[in-house]
């Protein structure tokens, strides 16, 4: 995540508008499109599975990422990275509302102790030389 967060943050900063993240979703299509099309054949090609799939790739990547990009050009990475680490529960809270998913104690602890281990080595590292200086009071 530390090497997504710097490198996006560059990209972000150096790659005007969203071409950064057209040129990722480009590359990521190729690459993947043969393993789809030798797993599903021809029938991943006809039009409501290609129009199916621009969704999915839309609503799943381009928007997150191009969001992703924009606030990577706008924070610190520092604050940036205690704001990634609760995607895990984001992501928990939607497999319960969307799909029904329901997490064990077992589970619940260990997202706890990935957010509070990514929060705290954000919070209380020193910033890196592609992160913004702290405020002086």
């Amino acid at each position: 995540w530390a090497l997504y967060i710097l490198a996006g943050g560059a990209v972000g900063r150096r790659v005007p508008g969203t071409t950064g993240v057209v040129a990722g979703m480009i590359v990521a299509a190729v690459v993947t499109l043969p393993f789809g099309v030798a797993e599903a054949g021809t029938d991943l090609l006809t039009p409501g599975a290609l129009l199916l799939g621009l969704g999915v790739a839309v609503l799943s990547s381009a928007l997150p990422y191009t969001l992703e990009m924009r606030a990577l050009r706008a924070i610190p990475a520092r604050i940036f990275g205690v704001m990634m680490s609760v995607e895990p529960a984001i992501a928990a809270l939607s497999g319960l509302l969307f799909l029904g998913e329901r997490l064990g104690a077992a589970q619940w602890i260990a997202m706890l102790c990935v957010i509070a281990a990514s929060a705290g080595i954000n919070l209380t590292g020193k910033p890196t030389a592609h992160s913004e200086p702290e405020p002086v009071n």
